[in-house]
């Protein structure tokens, strides 16, 4: 499966690993469907580490899983902060996963076995991502400029009956 953050300042095609980290995946997947992440924007954003959003109140300590509480990480030692583009649960420590993620701009192996790895940019990560990373942030790392997740809209993956 895939997902397009329609961003306003582009888009960005991400690959989410259903298989690997199914209820993880099952919780953005379904967020996504329902237009959750609509008009949310990135709260968080620090060149050279990440861009974090899905959080409705935009200040980074709300939103809510799929299943009612936090969810347990699905940790997975295959699936690393590894690369550009690598999509990542945010959270507050172990089992606190809600409705938060982030897109990291480069390796952050310090991260692995911390936030559950469950997709990532596959296209979009030479244009709007780099955008994203430009932007300008005030003292706490929040953009100075709002930008949104305008809408999304979720693909089947093209690979799957290959």
């Amino acid at each position: 499966m895939s997902v397009t953050l329609h961003t306003d300042l582009g888009d960005l095609k991400i690959e989410i690993f259903c298989e690997s980290v199914p209820k993880t995946a099952e919780n953005f997947l379904a967020l996504c469907a329902s237009s959750y992440y609509d008009g949310t924007n990135f709260h968080r954003n620090i060149s050279g580490f990440m861009i974090q959003g899905g959080d409705p109140s935009g200040k980074g300590k709300g939103g809510s899983s799929i299943y009612g509480a936090d969810f347990e990480d699905e940790i997975r030692p295959a699936l690393r902060h590894n690369a550009r583009g690598i999509v990542s649960m945010a959270n507050r420590g172990p089992g606190t996963n809600g409705s938060q993620f982030f897109i990291a701009y480069a390796a952050a192996p310090h991260l692995d076995g911390k936030n559950a790895v469950f997709g990532r940019v596959i296209e979009g990560i030479d244009t709007t991502l780099e955008t994203l990373e430009a932007l300008e942030v005030d003292k706490k790392y929040r953009p100075k400029e709002r930008v949104t997740i305008r809408s999304v809209t979720v693909h089947a993956n093209p690979l799957a009956d290959q």
